[in-house]
């Protein structure tokens, strides 16, 4: 993306008392992202967006989630939500430098990945590609996570394909303090 303004203009500081309250809950008193400025100049959507829930912890781990997280973005080639992911959290879900390129540029069968973490890349993968688990991927899956982070799983791709639609459909600039997509 080579804007440097989003197609739709984000709101702009000082925010109304309830905006600044959100965003402070969110980003625990950080700047709010380019994407939360951007929704919540919508009241409906930015009502919607905040009404999914999944920002969150939920029940997977952080290494869990963010993995799943930044396989769906790279997967629907968003680098504004995966480097704002892999910035703020790769660290603190230990995924190394081999693991953070594989959310990108490996497959499920890459050896850096547990079993089960290769099994939540499968799952994201066929998630991506065809809406849906087969047989063998949801008992792959089953293996290792109970109904709970299954749920959590599928919910968090969801979620993340509408945050990479938001994101790309309106051309928002990278923040410049989120990682890029390995090259």
């Amino acid at each position: 993306m080579s804007q440097t303004a989003p197609r739709i203009a984000p709101l702009e500081p000082p925010y109304a008392a309830e905006i600044q309250s959100q965003f402070d809950r969110i980003m625990r008193g950080a700047p709010p992202l380019m994407l939360f400025r951007v929704i919540a100049g919508n009241v409906r959507a930015w009502e919607k967006f905040r009404a999914g829930s999944l920002l969150d912890r939920g029940p997977l781990s952080l290494r869990e989630r963010e993995i799943v997280i930044d396989r769906t973005c790279a997967r629907n080639g968003c680098e504004y939500e995966w480097g704002v992911h892999v910035a703020a959290f790769a660290e603190g879900a230990r995924l190394t430098e081999a693991q953070v390129r594989a959310t990108v540029h490996g497959d499920a069968g890459d050896e850096c990945w547990s079993a089960a973490e290769q099994a939540l890349i499968a799952a994201v993968d066929a998630l991506h590609a065809r809406a849906t688990l087969d047989d063998a991927e949801f008992a792959a899956l089953s293996a290792h996570y109970d109904e709970a982070r299954i749920f959590e799983v599928i919910l968090l791709c969801g979620f993340y394909r509408t945050v990479s639609y938001l994101a790309n459909g309106l051309a928002l600039p990278l923040e410049e303090s989120a990682a890029r997509f390995p090259r």
